[in-house]
């Protein structure tokens, strides 16, 4: 049954389609037969009258694979998520702040009416860097904390060099590493204490970080695939979005271990399109649930149409509502 599907994402024009896995989706939509609309998070409003009503300000959108003329609109127009649409993609970028979690509160009225994919509550409470504590035992040793004594403290258990982010970043930025020595950790401290109102994760800098960091998709808890993303010239960080370079991989034993323990959670707690983070084969370092990509890069190598499983997953959900 074809469907109405509002993307709700960042605006189109900005779209680099050679590897943008909210294109890929949404033209994987569009080839089942699919119709589409695209809006922006900041045109949400929430009406209480008539029993509550949210709306967008969307436009109807077509899609095809040709840079700067990736896509038509149609004219603009106020449309009821809960009754003009069946499925609400989920997929503007983050960063995770007040207004990304005010919006998943908005569209968690939709529950029973409006599939919204990826879960707009178990998106809001399982931030890529806080859900993965509940997967400790696959980690790297990890601290969150804002006092620099705390910090201090874990690098004297730690000794060696560090790596410091910031607990809702995204795309490998503001992740830095610091020497063995120490010698700029009060600085970086102060600096994300002034930046940003949560603690900040530190954890040792894993050297076979060199081989890879690799991505692993999973949809609706199923292994998807992968790729094996390598830091560029003079990095230490491998995200694509900093410059880093895609390669075919396969799975160890340890990352199938991974995959299986955290596999029917997601599932359960409607999490379709979920990317996780491996270093070196076996060290867990985050889950994103809010926009994860990837999914262009796996099918280039694998001649897989991963857009096509996870739009299978949707199908299937709405079915059963």
């Amino acid at each position: 049954m074809a469907l109405r599907v509002a993307v709700q994402m960042d605006p189109l024009e900005s779209v680099n389609i050679a590897g943008d896995s909210s294109f890929a989706l949404m033209l994987a939509a569009q080839a089942r037969g699919h119709t589409l609309f695209h809006y922006d998070v900041r045109s949400l409003a929430y009406d209480t009258g008539d029993g509550g009503r949210l709306t967008a300000w969307a436009s109807p959108v077509t899609v095809q694979k040709v840079q700067g003329g990736h896509f038509a609109r149609d004219e603009h127009r106020l449309i009821d998520l809960a009754r003009d649409v069946d499925v609400v993609l989920m997929r503007q970028d983050p960063p995770f702040d007040l207004g990304y979690i005010t919006g998943t509160h908005l569209l968690e009225r939709l529950e029973g009416t409006t599939l919204v994919v990826n879960d707009p509550v178990a998106v809001r409470n399982a931030p890529e860097k806080v859900m993965v504590l509940d997967y400790a035992r696959f980690m790297p040793p990890t601290f969150i904390a804002r006092r620099l004594d705390d910090v201090r403290r874990f690098h004297a258990v730690h000794p060696g060099d560090l790596v410091v982010k910031p607990l809702h970043g995204n795309g490998g930025k503001a992740v830095f590493r610091v020497p063995a020595d120490g010698s700029n950790l009060g600085a970086l401290a102060e600096l994300f204490g002034q930046v940003w109102p949560e603690p900040f994760m530190v954890q040792p800098f894993l050297p076979s970080v060199s081989e890879g960091d690799k991505r692993i998709v999973l949809v609706d808890g199923e292994f998807a695939g992968a790729i094996n993303r390598k830091p560029g010239e003079g990095e230490f960080r491998s995200n694509l979005a900093v410059g880093g370079s895609a390669e075919q991989t396969q799975l160890t034993a340890r990352e199938e271990e991974i995959c299986a323990a955290m596999g029917p959670e997601l599932k359960r707690r409607g999490l379709v399109f979920v990317g996780i983070d491996v270093i070196g084969g076996q060290w867990l370092t985050e889950i994103n649930v809010t926009s994860p990509t990837g999914i262009v890069a796996i099918d280039r190598f694998n001649g897989t149409d991963t857009g096509a499983r996870i739009w299978e997953a949707i199908e299937r959900r709405h079915a059963a509502m």
